[in-house]
């Protein structure tokens, strides 16, 4: 059965004079040109997307009526195949209402121009193209997996844009469930594309999805605005490389701004080098700006800046892997959040739904600078970071530089234990109840907060943290708001290395803290002052990482001869004296001494590497050294037949 949808109000941009004067100015509209001066740039270079302009091919040519009843579909796709047949080129649509009771044919080269006054309307007859047969859909929902029942669909094209101020809009009969035959749940629909520019249209009412990528790369849109608000996503970006988003509005029900990566076209994909700037996201029962649930391929180098989130039931800023995946090198910077159920979360599970047998996946190097949620639901969910537990499978390297979260608070007392959790829901409710209101961190190493805050509306009996099981996690410089009957501010349940410096509670005070099981340490430097062992270069060791406890991806093994080493190249900002810290674990009673040689030059003679009890017990041990300006080669040579410590990381203040 189709869903029948109310019909709602929408806010129609205006047609003025000037826009239909530089209506056809747009038309050679490049990447270069349609990215924004202050769009960050994405880390890898890209080839420039250059609309193509041949024509126009207007659709009132091919017998278009544009008058909103006629079914106007041959004419259209009569107007690509003559523009495709000439080697690409402009199909035009002037302003009217072009009625799509079939599904539209995209080819490589084409651009849809929509000009100001034009939309594409949808329409009930059930005359769209049927789904393809997928032997891959037991992997990802029915919607993720056919690509054919929608109004506009291409595969295997190359060089498409939909350009303009006009309008699609599948006017309430796409359906936001599984379809029948003959039905569309979805407005754009496209597969295995190379080179796509969606700017300045609108898409309004587009059932399950309004527009749905799958590995499609070299994605740029600007100016993009979508209201699904009365169906269901926005825009899922799955299997993408090399994505610029600038100055988008999106307002859907379900996810606004979704990056995945599923099985519906049976093998994995990278995915990265994506920047998403200057854009509005709301999401009414699900998430604003999402990475996953779908997420087979790995995910790397995402950059989320000036973005605007208002309404948001599920998590504003959502990060899961379930699937095997590995999500690293995520920046979020300058994110303002309003009404927002759960403000960040991230989530490690074991659903490993993809056809290759995945094992279970990580997140790592991830960054929140200046990020703050506000006028939260009631009924809200704490920020949360949850990993799994195999020593791989963790959160690790996420840092908050700024992040201040007002939540609503209001709850009673209650335990301190590890609330329940299903594996396979990637949800924010599939954790139970947070013991802490503020933050609740399980499964994660090297977590780093600086001046950050989190406070409440109403007075809330839990801690404002607790962190439970994992290593290095750091509070410097942090402010929580205290509960009256509150049995402390932030707990340590088995957290080998934790550090809180220079913070307090809102008034002033100092934080009280609760251990279980764990161990306090120096507050570490952050990542970018960090340099791991197991990217140095390696005489006589090897990288292992079956101990916890570690930074990075791992750390170093010596092996058990004199003269093994670990040479890191240490970059200074200026020259002068310094310390060097570095932090090893040595299981054994032993001590096992190094020399450490600065840019050639005897430093220290037999450094002590003492015992630290167990393996997983990581410490660390400095010295003060002369360092130059720029690169340095810092080593550290074992002396002894027992060689080295385990070695993690070396560190420079700050």
């Amino acid at each position: 059965m189709r869903r029948v949808t109310p019909m709602r109000s929408y806010r129609i941009p205006p047609l003025t004079a000037l826009v239909a004067l530089v209506a056809a100015a747009v038309l050679a509209i490049t990447v270069t040109e349609v990215a924004t001066a202050s769009a960050a740039p994405a880390a890898s270079a890209r080839a420039p997307i250059t609309c193509p302009s041949g024509g126009p091919y207007s659709v009132r040519s091919y017998g278009a009526t544009g008058n909103g009843s006629t079914n106007d579909t041959g004419a259209i796709n009569r107007a690509i195949d003559a523009a495709s047949a000439a080697g690409g080129g402009v199909v035009q649509f002037p302003a009217g209402t072009y009625r799509s009771a079939n599904s539209i044919h995209m080819k490589s080269n084409i651009t849809i121009q929509l000009d100001s006054g034009s939309t594409i309307l949808g329409s009930p007859n059930d005359d769209y193209d049927p789904p393809e047969p997928n032997p891959n859909d037991e992997y990802q929902d029915y919607g993720h997996s056919h690509f054919h029942n929608a109004m506009i669909w291409g595969d295997r094209l190359s060089n498409l844009c939909f350009a303009g101020s006009g309008t699609i809009d599948g006017g309430g009969h796409l359906i936001t469930g599984n379809p029948d035959s003959g039905e569309a749940d979805k407005i754009i629909s496209l597969t295995r594309c190379e080179g796509l520019n969606v700017n300045g249209i609108t898409l309004r009412r587009g059932g399950h999805f309004a527009m749905l990528t799958n590995a499609c790369n070299n994605i740029s849109s600007d100016r993009l605005r979508v209201d699904t608000a009365s169906d269901r996503d926005g825009w899922n970006v799955i299997n993408a490389q090399n994505v610029t988003i600038t100055n988008a509005d999106i307002e859907a029900d379900d996810d606004a701004l979704a990056f995945k990566s599923d099985w519906a076209l049976g093998r994995t994909y990278d995915n990265g080098h994506a920047t998403v700037t200057d854009s509005r996201l709301s999401a009414g029962c699900c998430n604003a700006l999402m990475f996953g649930s779908e997420t087979c391929g790995d995910f790397t180098d995402y950059r989320f800046e000036r973005i605007t989130i208002n309404g948001s039931n599920k998590s504003g800023l959502g990060m899961v892997s379930m699937d095997g995946t590995t999500i690293s090198d995520v920046h979020y910077k300058d994110i303002t959040m309003t009404n927002v159920r759960g403000a960040i979360m991230q989530k490690v599970g074991t659903r490993r739904r993809c056809g290759d047998g995945p094992g279970v996946g990580r997140i790592q190097n991830i960054t929140y600078e200046n990020v703050t949620s506000s006028g939260q639901s009631s009924n809200n969910f704490t920020a949360t970071l949850w990993g799994e537990s195999g020593a791989n499978n963790r959160i690790r390297d996420v840092t908050f530089t700024n992040v201040d979260l007002t939540v609503p608070g209001g709850n009673g007392c209650m335990g301190t234990g590890v609330p329940s959790n299903d594996p396979n829901n990637y949800n924010p409710v599939s954790i139970g109840t947070r013991p802490a209101y503020g933050w609740y961190i399980h499964n994660a190493h090297d977590i780093r907060f600086v001046d950050s805050s989190v406070q409440f509306a109403s007075n809330d009996c839990r801690p404002a943290v607790i962190a439970n099981t994992g290593s290095g996690v750091s509070f410097e410089r942090f402010t929580a708001e205290r509960g009256s009957n509150s049995p402390f501010d932030m707990g340590f349940q088995s957290i080998t290395g934790y550090c809180v410096a220079d913070s307090s509670n809102t008034g002033g005070g100092t934080l009280r803290t609760s251990t279980a099981g764990g161990s306090t340490q120096e507050c570490t430097p952050a990542p970018g002052n960090r340099f791991e062992a197991e990217n140095a270069t390696i005489s006589q060791g090897v990288v292992e990482s079956n101990h916890a406890g570690f930074t990075g991806a791992g750390f170093v093994n010596y092996t058990n001869v004199a003269g093994s080493y670990v040479e890191f190249t240490v970059n200074a900002a200026q020259a002068g004296t310094m310390p060097l810290t570095f932090r090893f674990a040595n299981g054994t009673t032993v001590n096992r001494p190094m020399d450490i040689t600065v840019n050639g030059v005897l430093a220290s003679d037999e450094l002590a590497f003492p015992g630290t009890g167990s393996w997983p017990n990581w410490t660390t041990t400095s010295i003060t050294v002369p360092l130059n300006a720029g690169a340095n080669t810092i080593r550290a040579t074992a002396t002894t037949a027992n060689g080295g410590p385990n070695l993690d990381h070396l560190a420079l203040p700050g």
